[in-house]
């Protein structure tokens, strides 16, 4: 058995009462989790045809966030992400939030993350119309929203795969931009900020944030990684994986949950222990809101 489907199954019911008013959508995938293969949902029975034996299978909850449902998918991505790719220079263009602004996010996500989406899309295109840059109104970008650290904490940005250049407006031309360099991270970063902020005023939930979470630089980090084969198999895995897999829980014991990370610029693995209620909360705030799609 899973073992973080283990845990839901016996500490759910226990999680649940302790934070009884948590959100619709983590009730739900709370009850997944558990659901899922047991039976709950339904089964199927496969007959075998060299001895005759039935076999009872429980059906699966297909939940997003479910750790037995979704990793088969990371692979029919990339592959049809892999025949999409052209032959330029493709950028990583990584847009990350003030840690001022975590704990606003997490209480305001559909806002939130719609926010991050519009502000660093509408940033990028601007600049890439900047004939300064590249002069095109039709650059290709892929955008990956991503929510978790290595410890399971909140840390949310986008993660957006670039390519070099851009469509001509009357779509008869290909404009390839530098190979080291797409746009000037400096303007993109103000850019980015500056529709954000817009965003939070048209939502009404600007008096909610801090001052100075404006008058700080906002981080945008940008790379040239070659062709996009390398950068998309990066991706890949995050579009499909919940916030930690059955592979890095090392055991539980005693209601602690041992799990094993990498610290930032190392490959040693180090171990994590979080008491089971304060797992099952960080594993938790990493839920999308319902019907909000994490890849754009």
């Amino acid at each position: 058995m899973e073992l973080i489907t283990n845990i839901f199954r016996e500490f759910g019911a226990e999680y649940i009462k302790l934070y009884s008013k948590i959100p619709a959508h983590h009730y739900k995938t709370i009850q997944a989790i558990i659901d899922c293969r047991s039976g709950e949902l339904g089964t199927i029975t496969y007959k075998c045809s060299d001895c005759g034996q039935l076999h009872v299978v429980g059906l699966s909850c297909g939940n997003r966030h479910c750790p037995q449902c979704q990793n088969h998918k990371t692979q029919e991505w990339l592959r049809k992400q892999l025949a999409k790719q052209l032959a330029e220079q493709y950028f990583m263009i990584t847009f990350t939030l003030p840690k001022e602004l975590r704990l606003f996010i997490r209480a305001n996500q559909k806002a939130g993350y719609n926010a991050l989406f519009k502000a660093s899309s509408e940033a990028l295109k601007k600049l890439a119309k900047d004939k300064r840059f590249i002069g095109s109104d039709l650059p290709g970008f892929t955008g990956v929203l991503h929510t978790w650290g290595r410890q399971l904490q909140y840390h949310p940005h986008i993660h957006y795969i670039v390519v070099g250049g851009g469509l001509s407006n009357d779509r008869s031309e290909w404009i390839s931009s530098r190979k080291d360099f797409y746009v000037h991270i400096k303007p993109l970063s103000k850019l980015y900020k500056s529709i954000f902020k817009r965003e939070m005023q048209k939502a009404n939930l600007i008096d909610n944030i801090s001052q100075s979470v404006w008058e700080k630089d906002w981080v945008v980090d940008s790379q040239a990684v070659g062709k996009a084969e390398a950068s998309l198999k990066y991706l890949a895995p995050y579009i499909f994986r919940i916030a930690i897999s059955n592979s890095r829980i090392i055991k539980v014991e005693n209601r602690i949950v041992f799990f094993k990370y990498k610290k930032h610029g190392s490959n040693k693995f180090k171990t994590m222990k979080l008491e089971v209620m304060e797992f099952m909360r960080r594993f938790l705030q990493h839920i999308l809101p319902s019907g909000f799609m994490k890849v754009r």
